[in-house]
């Protein structure tokens, strides 16, 4: 009983100081996010200037206070975040918290079909790939990952869209839902913001199958860049399990090699997948910003790339420290799942 009271203590410790963390990593994320705003110019110039007299240029700037010391400035945009007041955007003049709620749910519903997409696809090839080890399967299949993972996001997007949407017609071009299922949502007064479930509240098959169709392809091609990475992680962690001494003990007592992989070495290793999933959420949120932008699919990603368009650093930059705010959270996740579930995690 002292033991595990011990243990459960040290559990606790360990989870507030990863927790504690997450302030200075977010401070240090924000503020490199402000720096390169800045360092490019105020953000008024950035956005309105060539198309303002010298003296309606100068007005706006005094106006938003951009002419005052940028340390002045650092701290009102500290204080702001601090209240969740990120400011507001300079083309459309929406509060940037009311961007980030409007179009995050967006991203937040393509990077979870990615997720999914990538552990689909990723470990159960990885466990063939390991079964195989060294024939031909296990070749096919290491290249596949390699070209799944060394293939930049928008291509594959773009291959994906000719194909499958231009050339074949099985799925939209782009979009998140038809006309007529936007519809019914709007009957059904579903306005959740993740399709999906407003697709599910409305009770009717086809607008659920409409929204699967649409999410499909960009599911797709921003999913196969960490299946690639899922796949070869666990090929190499299997491969490594079913060297160990209880593996070759089951093995002596006939178990078969199918059993082997399927039920006495998969579990060992996933758990470095759980890890590389922290890391995998930035690199799915970078390659959101082109997913989006190639099938239209209007979330964070879409908006970013509008604005950086529309030379709208204030809406770039509360976009960002956003995006660097959930990495934070995510990667804190990812250590306390890690601390539980990895008997070789000290803490």
């Amino acid at each position: 009983m002292t033991r595990r009271s011990t243990s459960g203590g040290a559990l606790g410790r360990y989870v507030l100081v990863r927790f504690l963390l997450i302030i200075p990593t977010v401070f240090i994320l924000v503020t490199t996010v402000f720096v390169l705003m800045r360092a490019t110019g105020d953000p008024i110039t950035a956005a309105l200037g060539g198309r303002l007299t010298p003296t309606q240029l100068a007005e706006r700037i005094h106006t938003a206070g951009y002419d005052r010391p940028v340390l002045v400035q650092y701290g009102e945009y500290l204080a702001g975040i601090v209240r969740g007041d990120f400011g507001t955007t300079l083309s459309d003049h929406r509060p940037v918290t009311e961007v980030l709620t409007t179009y995050g749910t967006a991203t937040l519903e393509l990077t979870v079909y990615a997720v999914l997409v990538a552990l689909l696809l990723g470990i159960p090839l990885g466990m063939v790939s390991a079964y195989f080890r060294d024939r031909w399967p296990d070749a096919v299949l290491r290249v596949l990952a390699i070209f799944a993972y060394a293939t930049p996001v928008f291509f594959a997007g773009l291959l994906l869209k000719l194909v499958f949407a231009v050339g074949l017609g099985w799925f939209p071009v782009s979009g998140r839902v038809s006309t007529s299922g936007e519809i019914a949502m709007r009957k059904a007064d579903a306005a959740s913001g993740f399709m999906l479930v407003d697709a599910v509240r409305t009770g009717d098959p086809q607008v659920v199958g409409d929204v699967l169709l649409h999410a499909a392809l960009p599911a797709t091609a921003l999913g196969l860049l960490t299946a690639g990475v899922f796949l070869r992680l666990v090929r190499t962690n299997m491969i490594g399990t079913l060297g160990r001494e209880y593996v070759d003990a089951a093995r002596s007592r006939g178990v078969r090699e199918r059993r082997l992989v399927t039920a006495h070495a998969w579990r060992p290793a996933l758990i470095p997948v759980i890890t590389v999933v922290g890391l995998q959420v930035a690199m799915l949120l970078v390659g959101a910003v082109l997913t989006e932008t190639t099938f239209e699919w209007r979330g964070l990603g879409f908006q970013l790339a509008e604005y950086l368009k529309a030379r709208d650093f204030v809406a770039v930059q509360g976009i960002v420290a956003l995006m660097a705010v959930v990495v934070a959270v995510t990667n804190f996740l990812v250590d306390v799942i890690a601390a539980l579930v990895d008997p070789r995690v000290r803490y």
